[in-house]
This record gives C-alpha cells, sequence and structure tokens, in this order.
C-alpha cells in the first residue's frame, strides 16, 4: 500500500498507521465507552443494588447486547493494535500475540514503547497525532501504572483488612464469653 499521497485516515479501519499517543488514546476512548454501556446495562438489570436477598435481573437481552458490545469492544482492540503494527512496519498478523497470555503484556509494552517507522513505510504516511488523541493517550500512559500499582497494593491490603476483622471478631466474641462466665 505504498502511497504518497495522504488519503482520508479512518481510525475504526485496520488500514493506516497508528503513532503510540494516538494508539493509547483510541484504546483508552473505546474502554472508556464499553465501560459506560456496561455500567449503564448492570444499572438497568440492578447488578449493583445493595440488597442480596434479591437476585439481578439478568435477561437474555442483556447477556446478548453485553455479548456483542463485548465482540466489538475486541474487534477494535485487534484494529488499533494491527495499526501500531503498521507504524511499527510489522504485518497484523502478529495482533494475534494479543490471544496468548503474557505474550499479550510484552506486546502492549512494545507497542507503548516502541517508536514507529520515520516517513513512510510499506502501510502508508505517518499519520498525524491530533491535540485531543495527545492529551488522552497521555492520560491513559499515566493511568496504566497507577491502575498497576493500586491493584498491587489492593491485592496486599484487602485481605489483610480482611484478616484483621476477622481476629477482632473472633476476640469480640471471646471477651463476651469470657465476661459471661
Amino acid at each position: 500500500m505504498n502511497s504518497s499521497t495522504q488519503t482520508v485516515d479512518h481510525p475504526l479501519s485496520a488500514k493506516g498507521r497508528f503513532g503510540r499517543l494516538s494508539y493509547a488514546a483510541w484504546t483508552f476512548l473505546s474502554s472508556i465507552i464499553f465501560f459506560i454501556i456496561f455500567f449503564v446495562l448492570a444499572l438497568s438489570t440492578g447488578l449493583f443494588t445493595e440488597s442480596s436477598s434479591q437476585e439481578p435481573n439478568f435477561s437474555i437481552f442483556f447477556i446478548i447486547v453485553l455479548g456483542i458490545i463485548y465482540i466489538g469492544f475486541i474487534y477494535l482492540s485487534f484494529v488499533f493494535t494491527i495499526r501500531r503494527l503498521h507504524d511499527r512496519n510489522q504485518s497484523g498478523w502478529l495482533s494475534l500475540l494479543m490471544l496468548v497470555p503474557i505474550a499479550n503484556l510484552f506486546l502492549m509494552i512494545y507497542l507503548f514503547c516502541a517508536k514507529g517507522t520515520e516517513g513512510e513505510n510499506n502501510f502508508g504516511l505517518a499519520r498525524i497525532t491530533s491535540d485531543w488523541e495527545k492529551v488522552l493517550g497521555w492520560i491513559y500512559i499515566i493511568i496504566i501504572p497507577l491502575a498497576f500499582i493500586f491493584g498491587i497494593l489492593a491485592a496486599i491490603a484487602i485481605p489483610a483488612y480482611q484478616d484483621y476483622v476477622q481476629r477482632s471478631q473472633q476476640a469480640q466474641i471471646e471477651q463476651q464469653i469470657n465476661q459471661a462466665k
């Protein structure tokens, strides 16, 4: 697809190139949209109700709609990954590594860190990154390590807190038993 003229770029098409910030921005935007839709659907089915005795109203319609939206999200993830690989002058087939555990993490790190090919490559001219893509991309790049750190801290703190609460309740019960004697 060597062309010396810049054509109209369609970000949702697998043809073309994405720089690092464009890739981050579009990945972040699609994630935000997916989670908003999921949240609205979950609210409409009562998934977040406080009553634990009431079963959530999961209908077949909810599951089908969520499945279709999730398939769309996965499709867009592949499109964005293919475009980012094109920016590195590599085949989009490498995006299938997203399906391989552990390899997908290394692929993401590679796509976020590796600089794209300067000028024109086999997949066309370099795409100009919009200002909004730069801002959203940097926000996403900052959020990723923070979420990772928060996840690790939560994985350590939550079980420790639950253990503390359990021991506290056990001590309270033992104290009540000793007072009753």
